[in-house]
């Protein structure tokens, strides 16, 4: 994008000016490394510091924070929402490409939308259809009869295995595999037999799906990711796992099969989930928290014990394999008191 005023970013987000409004913005930074060509933003108040010291152009921030400001500042109820949409005007536009690149495998019996792109290398298998303006990249590989909505980037080295449904507008990064076959296996006798795993996977529209996260195929029923999920890099789904409209779900998190996770959750990174499970809507869960049972409330939950110097954990842990004893101990003393109130009594 073109430089613009801070004015006309101010009016783009509906915040106010305070100072300069015709100074010009050619792009963004972080307070510490912003020029006086470029905007910054203040959402966290650890870095009140940096707010002092910076060169930026102007800073997006809240009433707040305004009287730490030295530079040009854009005040609004949501610096960081405010920035989101800022950010998204100088975001490099991707080279408009249609057609199929001579180094790509595509089906016959694939449908093609004239508008969608097919990068070099990428493999499209029979009753594959691709719609308007989607981008695969290099090294993609598409599953039969697997559908891709509108408006879909596939940044490349993506494997949709058959009978995948993407939804429109999703954006699918590097790595991601989404319907391999789900952990499935009977014991018989003492070996694993294979459970055939006849589902699909469905995601809805405007997803995003961090690199090297998989998400396994139903093992009957569907696999399905709702509209505007959105999931970081290396999380595990199991099969026929719901993920909730519009939650958000950081990295390296394992959702076992069948569970439900609710609308307009926040699942922090490293959270392990078992199998089986509902999590109603509106639920947030900490970083490195197990969930065993389902959660039928909204509300923060945590579980894990948060790191601690050596030392002193091991101290911690001393205490912790003598809670047996304790509690047998403190058992036993509750009831001699209980037993010489009772002889006061009487």
């Amino acid at each position: 994008m073109a430089a613009c005023t801070l004015g006309e970013l101010a009016r783009l987000v509906g915040g106010r000016v305070v100072g300069d409004d015709s100074i010009c913005i050619e792009g963004v930074a972080t307070l510490a490394n912003a020029t006086p060509r470029q905007i910054s933003f203040l959402a966290n108040p650890r870095y009140q510091k940096q707010l002092q010291e910076t060169r930026a152009a102007a800073v997006i921030l809240s009433e707040s924070e305004l009287s730490h400001c030295r530079v040009n500042a854009l005040v609004t109820d949501k610096p960081y929402i405010s920035y989101a949409r800022i950010a998204a005007l100088f975001v490099p536009a991707l080279t408009e490409k249609s057609g199929i690149h001579p180094a790509a495998c595509v089906s016959a019996d694939a449908t093609i939308h004239e508008t969608a792109w097919i990068g070099p290398n990428c493999s499209v298998e029979a009753g594959v259809t691709i719609g308007a303006n989607c981008r695969l990249g290099p090294g993609c590989f598409i599953g039969e009869n697997s559908t891709i909505g509108e408006n879909c980037l596939l940044v490349g080295n993506v494997s949709i295995c058959h009978g995948v449904r993407i939804g429109c507008r999703n954006i699918i990064h590097p790595g991601v595999v989404i319907g391999s076959d789900g952990f499935g296996f009977a014991n018989e006798q003492g070996q694993w037999l294979k459970v055939p795993q006849l589902g699909g996977v469905v995601t809805g529209n405007d997803v995003e799906i961090g690199a090297n996260t998989t998400i396994d195929r139903g093992a009957l029923d569907d696999t399905v990711i709702e509209d505007g999920v959105k999931l970081d890099n290396q999380i595990q789904i199991a099969h026929n796992v719901r993920i909730g409209a519009h939650t958000a779900i950081a990295g390296c998190v394992g959702i076992s099969g069948s569970t439900r996770v609710g609308c307009r959750c926040a699942i922090a990174g490293g959270v392990g989930i078992a199998g089986h499970l509902d999590i109603a809507d509106d639920v947030t869960i900490t970083a490195m928290s197990l969930v065993v049972k389902s959660i039928s409330k909204s509300g923060a939950y945590s579980s894990g014990i948060p790191v601690e110097q050596n030392r002193l954990w091991n101290r911690r842990l001393v205490h912790f394999r003598r809670l047996d004893e304790m509690a047998s101990r403190l058992k036993s003393v509750e009831q001699k008191l209980g037993t010489i109130i009772r002889k006061q009594e009487d």
